[in-house]
């Protein structure tokens, strides 16, 4: 028997149809998803969405930022799930609203229902008769539960989705309008500032605050325990503000930090926490020859967004009204209330684009920063923004990885038995997901909550350090294992692709070690072993556009990396092009990709594009660099990122895959490009990179 069918997950989890969509009586149509953008481009694939299932044009869709006052809570915009998720569950609301709205339109024209058309919101039907969503919408009532009876559109009756249509939020960004929380200026708005230590764990041992006190414009020091913070009538106020306050602040020393130069020594001293992710036991007993052992190690990455954090609160008796540009706005809501011990009702929080994000970084933080501040203002509204240095030295950072592969391999060179193991951190430490809060100004405050030990996600989920860290390859036996630190000196939580970049890296790496060691070819060992044959495409697809393999020309080296972002979503392939003297160049990145229907097809290259290049950076430039007591990477100039001089060259092969559903593109880059460069190094120079990042350090250090 056929299962009875069942609603997508983030509709079952909010089956209000009305929360995710309503008509205006100025002719447009109200989409209102619990995804946020963050440069992505979900909005306009989601637009594309509702636009193709209720027959409107896209000019009529209206995208309504995320606010815990309206929009369905679909937890957290990450992991590449955004069309998974909301796009399945927008698609299936439009259909059932599509089908409520022409049963109405049956019964004021008396004809049936199945004999009504709908062209851009018009509905009409035999003799010329018509109306619309428009004109029905007061009578129709959205505020009821979906249902699963619904049906979506069939592929080839949508005009909008596999087509690349104009990005919705580009206009307001290329014109100069703010779009950013960064940019936003309300009426009657102070200005407020935090002070913090150079390391995390210092206590506060004495403020003398009356020079502070003397500052023009100030409205107010806050303390409470470790927290201290300024607020001001002007920007610059809080500046000078925050300055005379940092000079009256006694700090203790901080616990020591480990030592940048041997991380992988750290991460395997810790104590840690075992899971075993999984394993393969061989079918039949297999005779080993020898065993391959290597370790492979990515140090903490920053992220770096371009923009420091930001947000806005203000109260307004015992409620609280945030603006913000977390990526989850009812988790954050969640953690807030817990420190301010109120009812989350009486909390709104509500999105505002960032410029910049990739994970968890500042943007949770700052909110409790500007709430806290906003405390003193009066019913004023506080807008706080960190510095560049608070950015790079505060917001959690990328986890640091040692990752070990063993394989036993047989008498002809074949893998027989595969070992996978992950030393590293936790990568997840959002809000919203424990009963302690995970803000940072929580763990300052006179009654302070425990300090969050990071964890990692069910591999269910896609996992945290352990995420790609099962082959897809068909390996006859494999035991994968993670050892979670359960001490956190660095305080770490989501960067974009949590361990698949760390551990894609070290998979592909091995492989073109054992490929290089037998004398073949890296592209037909791995074909060899896979037995997807998407997986089997993109790689085909990505060496057959790069010409592989080209004629050798000295200084000059080309590489091949593959994955399937956490084994379930987005397939990847990459052949890049090097070329190496004093440093190492990325000339050329040539990548094929398959995201099952691509919505946008230019939104999912946007987004191949651009993890193909923010990979590059990490790889070649990107290390948090720390002394036993404090970040000390706290500038572009300490951490330096890619400058557009150094961009490569970015070909994008897109296969099309319309009966397949859709997967998210955000982060299936990182993890190829990140291999398929390190391999490049060595066909380039004879060099095997291990140890990110690959600068000249590295190089001479790999030398030696």
């Amino acid at each position: 028997m056929n299962a009875p069918p069942k609603l997508p997950v983030s509709l079952a989890a909010n089956p209000l149809l009305s929360s995710w969509l309503t008509f205006s009586r100025d002719g447009h149509v109200l989409v209102s998803p619990g995804k946020v953008e963050i440069g992505q481009g979900i909005v306009t694939a989601l637009a594309q969405i509702a636009a193709d299932e209720l027959d409107v044009d896209i000019a009529r869709v209206r995208m309504v930022r995320a606010s815990t006052a309206m929009s369905p809570n679909e937890g957290v915009t990450s992991g590449s799930l955004s069309i998974q998720q909301s796009g399945r569950a927008l698609r299936h609301a439009c259909a059932e609203i599509r089908r409520i709205f022409l049963v109405a339109a049956s019964d004021r024209l008396g004809v049936a229902a199945d004999t009504l058309s709908v062209e851009d919101g018009t509905i009409s039907g035999p003799g010329n008769v018509r109306t619309s969503y428009w004109e029905l919408a007061e009578d129709v009532d959205l505020k009821r539960e979906a249902t699963a009876g619904a049906s979506a559109k069939a592929i080839a009756q949508r005009s909008l989705a596999g087509h690349s249509v104009e990005r919705l939020d580009i206009p307001d960004k290329v014109f100069g309008r703010p779009p950013f929380i960064q940019d936003q200026v309300l009426p009657n708005m102070l200005y407020g500032r935090v002070l913090r230590p150079d390391n995390a764990r210092a206590s506060l041992i004495a403020l003398k605050d009356e020079t502070t006190r003397t500052t023009a414009g100030l409205v107010a020091i806050v303390r409470d325990g470790r927290f201290c913070g300024v607020v001001s009538e002007t920007e610059n106020g809080a500046e000078i503000a925050l300055q005379a306050l940092g000079k009256a602040a006694v700090w203790s020393e901080g616990d020591a930090l480990p030592d940048e130069n041997d991380l992988a020594s750290f991460l395997k001293a810790e104590p840690s926490e075992l899971t075993v992710i999984d394993t393969r036991p061989a079918p039949t007993p297999a005779t080993k020859a020898r065993t391959i052992r290597r370790q492979y190690t990515r140090p903490y990455i920053a992220h770096a967004s371009i923009a420091p954090s930001c947000a806005i609160a203000q109260w307004t008796g015992d409620k609280v009204h945030v603006w913000t540009h977390s990526q989850g706005v009812y988790l954050l809501r969640a953690d807030l209330a817990l420190v301010l011990n109120l009812p989350v009702e009486n909390i709104t929080v509500e999105h505002m684009e960032g410029a910049g994000c990739y994970g968890h970084n500042a943007a949770d933080d700052v909110a409790l920063d500007a709430v806290l501040l906003a405390r003193t203002a009066g019913g004023r509204p506080v807008r706080v923004q960190w510095s560049r240095q608070d950015e790079m030295s505060q917001a959690p950072f990328g986890a640091a990885m040692a990752i070990e592969i063993e394989a036993d391999l047989d008498p002809a060179g074949e893998i027989v038995d595969w070992r996978h193991a992950v030393w590293s951190n936790g990568h997840a430490a959002r809000p919203g997901r424990a009963t302690q809060p995970a803000l940072l100004a929580g763990f300052e405050l006179e009654k302070p909550f425990p300090r969050m030990i990071s964890s990692n996600p069910p591999q269910a989920n896609g996992g945290g350090a352990d995420r790609n860290a099962i082959p897809l390859y068909n390996f006859p036996a494999w035991t994968i294992e993670s050892h979670r630190l359960l001490t956190m000196p660095i305080r770490t939580s989501a960067l974009r692709t949590l361990g698949a970049q760390g551990n894609v890296f070290a998979i592909e790496c091995f492989l073109d070690e054992i490929a290089s060691e037998r004398a073949e070819d890296p592209v037909a060992f791995r074909l060899r072993y896979l037995r997807d044959e998407r997986a089997r495409d993109v790689i085909r697809a990505a060496a057959k556009r790069a010409n592989w393999k080209p004629e050798r020309t000295p200084g000059i080296g080309h590489g091949i990396g593959f994955a399937r972002y956490k084994n379930t979503g987005a397939y990847c392939a990459v052949v890049a092009e090097i070329e190496g003297d004093e440093d190492i160049r990325v000339r050329k990145l040539t990548l094929a990709v398959d995201v099952g229907e691509a919505i946008n097809p230019d939104g999912v290259i946007n987004q191949i594009e651009g993890g193909a290049i923010q990979a590059t950076s990490w790889v070649l430039k990107e290390r948090v660099r720390f002394d036993q007591q404090r970040i000390t990477s706290t500038s572009w100039s300490d951490y330096p990122i890619l400058r557009f001089t150094e961009v490569p060259d970015v070909e994008v092969e897109l296969i099309q895959r319309s009966e397949l559903d859709p997967v998210g593109a955000g982060e299936a880059a990182h993890g190829p490009v990140t291999a398929a460069i390190a391999n490049a190094v060595f066909d380039c120079l004879g060099v095997r990179i291990r140890n990110l990042p690959i600068n000249r350090d590295s190089l001479i250090a790999a030398m030696e």
